[in-house]
């Protein structure tokens, strides 16, 4: 990695491997951005004739309506009313009674879809279809102070107050099977074939049989204007990662949340199956969300964190925002670790963090310093790859502001196998923990506003006391006849 960049470490018109002949599996359309005027042309010629128009939920799906192209651009692009209960609802889509935003007693009225025509894209894997992202906002054009995409806003606004910008960049990983999610779904998810049977991390044997599928969403992401990296397989069989370019903090959400989208259809068009959850098998390495950080001045473009002539190049502004994204990380974690799965992630040995400790490239700690000059930047290794990545970088960036706010002291860096620091203190090591930490947050509260504080504090109640009431397998198998 070259120390004055920030970074992470061809056309398709078919998608290769066993499902290439099917329509669906087909890449036929146009590619990339879209301007007002070319989605007019290409309604107009037939090559778009469809335009889907979405947001995140709050688990950080993309849902939304698909429009016809002519009934888009007929109604100039405008808001498109939704009911509110897409962001009052569970993984299960259970309308979740309780929330002061929703509820059937205000009788699941609507807010609008506003589209970001910045977003406009042509997506190269779905026939004739184009997609734009919307900001949420109420009847009366107001900003939907709950909505994944309004909260990283919000933060957005704070840092430009201070005339700053965040660059950012995150690490999705996944694992890959060679069956569909229909197949997948009917073994109730259990002895599923990962696309290698032994650990792959670097292989590139390994990686050659991955290509078929590897490979089209890499060239297919590209041709959506969501640049790549490169890729590489991780550390358990049939774990993936490819790494998508940094962008400034907004630009990145948007990528992500269509390139996690997009590579659960292109691998459904190919009948296979993707799976981003944070831990699929105790036995194997957990799917982070490795979230990478910078500042800059917007006016000057200057980097802000460098600074020549302090100790290890690290500016006063840096030490601040990193000491303070390590001291309210607690409080974040839950937007980094939503579901109840999401902390068995957390353990010694496999390259997920468990303590709450800063380190110069060393990836037994929760926070890890990278680059120096213009590519210096901190690395986040708490969040799992369920988490909404809006909600992730608005935490991230909202407990760094506190750091700047209180001119928090960095603590020294720590040097070793961070997972023995027995006097550094643990990552919350379960949702109920979170949401403890969560609850006790002052800095997250004012930084996110009272409603919308509420709002995510009854979501993971809601989540944690629905897997408190579930019988899992795990509970028959070990009690069924033995208690």
């Amino acid at each position: 990695m070259k120390d004055d960049a920030f970074s992470m470490g061809g056309g398709v018109g078919v998608l290769p491997g066993p499902a290439a002949g099917r329509p669906e599996a087909r890449a036929e359309g146009l590619g990339g951005r879209l301007s007002l005027g070319e989605l007019t042309r290409a309604v107009g010629e037939g090559a778009i004739d469809t335009v889907i128009v979405a947001m995140t939920d709050m688990q950080g799906r993309l849902i939304g309506k698909r429009l016809t192209g002519r009934f888009f651009l007929e109604t100039r692009c405008g808001p498109q009313l939704f009911c509110d209960y897409f962001l009052a609802t569970d993984m299960e889509m259970t309308q979740v009674p309780g929330y002061q935003a929703a509820s059937w007693q205000k009788g699941y009225g609507d807010f609008a879809l506003v589209p970001d025509m910045a977003t406009l894209r042509a997506l190269p894997w779905l026939p004739g279809t184009a997609i734009v992202l919307a900001d949420v906002t109420t009847r009366e054009g107001l900003p939907l102070v709950h909505s994944p995409r309004q909260m990283l806003r919000r933060q957005l606004a704070r840092l430009d107050a201070l005339g700053l910008v965040a660059d950012m960049a995150a690490e999705l990983e996944f694992y890959l099977f060679n069956e569909s999610f229909e197949a997948a779904r009917a073994k109730s998810y259990q002895g599923l074939k990962a696309s290698s049977w032994y650990p792959e991390d670097g292989h590139i044997f390994q990686t050659s049989k991955d290509e078929p599928y590897i490979r089209a969403v890499r060239n297919l992401m590209e041709r959506a204007d969501i640049p790549v990296e490169g890729s590489k397989a991780e550390w358990s069989a049939g774990q993936q990662e490819i790494n998508l370019q940094h962008a400034e903090a907004l630009e990145t959400c948007d990528r992500l949340v269509l390139y996690k989208n997009g590579c659960k259809e292109i691998a459904h068009g190919m009948g296979r199956a993707v799976s981003f959850m944070a831990k699929l098998d105790e036995s194997a390495a957990g799917n982070s969300c490795h979230i990478h950080l910078s500042l800059r001045e917007r006016a000057s473009d200057r980097p802000v964190f460098a600074d020549a002539g302090a100790p290890a190049g690290m500016s006063e502004t840096f030490r601040h925002f990193l000491a303070g994204a390590i001291a309210h990380a607690p409080a974040a974690t839950f937007f980094f670790a939503p579901n109840v799965n999401s902390y068995k992630r957390f353990s010694a040995g496999t390259f997920a963090p468990t303590r709450l400790a800063w380190s110069i490239d060393n990836r037994t700690t929760s926070f890890r310093v990278l680059g120096t000059g213009k590519g210096l930047r901190f690395e986040c290794r708490v969040p799992g790859a369920d988490a909404n990545p809006y909600l992730a970088f608005a935490a991230l960036i909202a407990a760094g502001l506190a750091g700047l706010e209180q001119r928090l002291a960095l603590p020294p860096a720590y040097e070793g196998d961070a997972y023995l620091a027995d006097d550094m203190p643990r990552i919350p090591g379960t949702l109920h923990q979170a949401l403890g930490h969560l609850e006790r947050s002052a800095v997250l509260r004012q930084a996110f506003g009272d409603e919308a504080f509420e709002h995510y504090l009854h979501c993971g109640r809601w989540e944690l006391g629905a897997f408190e009431r579930a019988v899992t397998d795990w509970e028959r198998l070990r009690l069924f006849e033995r208690c």
